[in-house]
């Protein structure tokens, strides 16, 4: 199937590793030209090399989400070097599970509000193209209840900014849609440390996902590209689970 994103300009947030990088690399296998950034460099450069092997432009910078000055100055150079955004994915996450000022703090500035600020920095350059598409990452933490405060709460706030600008930006033809991933496993993310620090607590949240494994980032990236491709044109306002129904709601 040809999702028709040859050639579009694509923004991943957080991209270089985890779910971030895994969609980067989507985006870049479907001939997509793809702009990350993260914190670290070591990283980024590391997934710069990998999307780079796909023959599609690339654009790679460090840049801490939650500076205004620096998400900004990462955009503008964007646009400079890809010549447009298409498609901004918003992906960071302070992952704070603590429920006092410093993770709430941290889940303000770095969910959602560097998710708000990248989308108004573009939607401009969107809408002068004559469309485009924006897609948030949020978590099924953001769905119900029993996570971490300061996360579900900013998770929660992604999925409604979503759904609002999703009716507010139809008429300019740009599509807003939402994924909660469940818990999602890989080498260096938070899964694969409680499994080695805290088996209790992974053997228990494995026993919540009826499929009976953790995710992978991969099977969240094949969600995200189709959603933000051609294929998908007629899809706005979704908020899709991807979590081997490990989200047990009917919401």
């Amino acid at each position: 199937m040809d999702l028709g994103l040859a050639g579009k300009n694509v923004v991943v947030t957080g991209g270089s590793k985890g779910i971030g990088k895994q969609i980067a690399l989507g985006f870049a296998r479907e001939g997509a030209n793809v702009a990350i950034c993260a914190r670290n460099e070591g990283p980024l450069r590391e997934t710069e090399a990998e999307i780079r092997k796909a023959n599609v432009a690339v654009y790679a910078a460090p840049c801490d989400v939650s500076n205004s000055a620096g998400l900004d100055g990462f955009l503008d150079a964007v646009r400079q070097q890809l010549g447009g955004v298409d498609i901004l994915v918003n992906n960071p996450s302070a992952l704070a599970f603590t429920d006092d000022s410093a993770g709430w703090e941290a889940s303000v500035n770095i969910d959602l509000m560097a998710s708000v600020r990248a989308t108004q920095k573009v939607l401009p350059w969107m809408i002068e193209a004559g469309g485009g598409c924006l897609l948030f990452i949020s978590s099924i933490g953001g769905l119900e209840a029993g996570w971490p405060p300061a996360y579900a709460a900013t998770k929660a706030a992604l999925i409604s900014y979503a759904k609002t600008l999703s009716v507010s930006l139809a008429p300019q033809h740009i599509r807003v849609n939402t994924l909660t991933p469940g818990s999602i496993e890989f080498a260096g993310g938070i899964w694969a440390m409680v499994k080695e620090g805290n088996r209790a607590l992974y053997d228990t949240v494995l026993g919540t996902i009826p499929w009976g494994r953790f995710g992978t980032p991969e099977e969240v990236a094949d969600v995200a590209v189709f959603l933000c491709s051609k294929r998908a044109s007629w899809v706005t306002g979704a908020c899709l689970s991807v979590d081997g129904a490990q989200h047990k709601a009917n919401l």
